[in-house]
């Protein structure tokens, strides 16, 4: 891990399960020679800015396919609903000041992507909590309701998160599901937090936009909290089933042909 010049504990943690509906035990998946959580642990420990990293895990196979690349396990309670409160658990017994929930699932994470938004915290004072947007480039994910769009404000703090196409365009130049003139930006779900706000947010109450779009980071703008969103040129490549694994094979099999 590099070394970080800023004046913050940061924690990475990247939670693990082996259930999965889609696809069990993918994060112990093959992928040119090596497990998908090593590429994970290994992609982001180059982050400049993490002072720490651990995974976050309830499974015994996955704590012992971890150790065995030299990963530091935390094991966590199996009743977890989600990676957030498996990362919560993980970081209540920690002193880092910032935390950092990094997905399991995407073994081409680009550590830049993690530290910028770890800046968006240490930049911004009032946002207890940071994470990503990238422009979209592919006009169908305008309109595709998996892919989550984003809008900021002028000082980067997030206005929305939906599944629908923000901002409506009502003076079209043309059909924006073919020809994203207007520049739409994905929501990327990388997430930093400071700590107590990490510890505090299953607490909070949902709210009816967290209901009616199913985005978990609603409730921090539902209850009032700023959500600082940093732009990247990384565009997430994550890992739902075993089809996607075996694209995710090919892209790492031509990028080492390449090198």
């Amino acid at each position: 891990m590099l070394i970080s010049i800023v004046p913050h504990r940061v924690l990475g943690v990247i939670p693990a399960r082996y259930a999965s509906s889609r696809f069990p035990g993918k994060v112990l998946a093959t992928i040119a020679g090596k497990t998908m959580l090593q590429h994970v642990w290994e992609r982001a420990s180059q982050a400049r800015y993490l002072t720490s990293l651990a995974i976050a895990t309830d499974d015994e196979r996955i704590r012992d396919a971890a150790r065995e690349f030299g990963a530091r396990v935390v094991m966590t309670r199996a009743d977890h609903v989600s990676g957030t409160d498996r990362v919560a658990e993980a970081a209540s017994s920690s002193n880092a000041g910032i935390v950092v929930n990094i997905q399991g699932d995407e073994p081409m994470i680009d550590p830049t992507a993690i530290d910028i938004a770890i800046l968006g915290l240490i930049e911004n004072d009032e946002a207890p909590m940071a994470t990503l947007k990238k422009r979209i480039e592919r006009p169908g994910d305008v309109t595709d309701p998996n892919v989550v769009k984003v809008v900021t404000d002028a000082s980067g703090m997030a206005i929305y998160f939906s599944r629908s196409p923000i901002p409506y365009l009502r003076d079209k130049q043309g059909d924006e599901s073919r020809s994203p003139a207007f520049p739409y930006f994905k929501h990327l779900g990388l997430y930093a937090y400071r700590r107590d706000f990490l510890l505090a947010y299953p607490d909070l109450p949902v709210g009816p936009l967290e209901r009616a779009e199913r985005l978990e980071q609603l409730r921090a703008i539902e209850n009032g909290f700023k959500i600082h969103v940093g732009e990247t040129e990384y565009d997430s490549v994550g890992v739902d089933t075993p089809e996607d694994c075996a694209r995710v094979a090919e892209i790492f099999e031509k990028t080492m042909v390449s090198t």
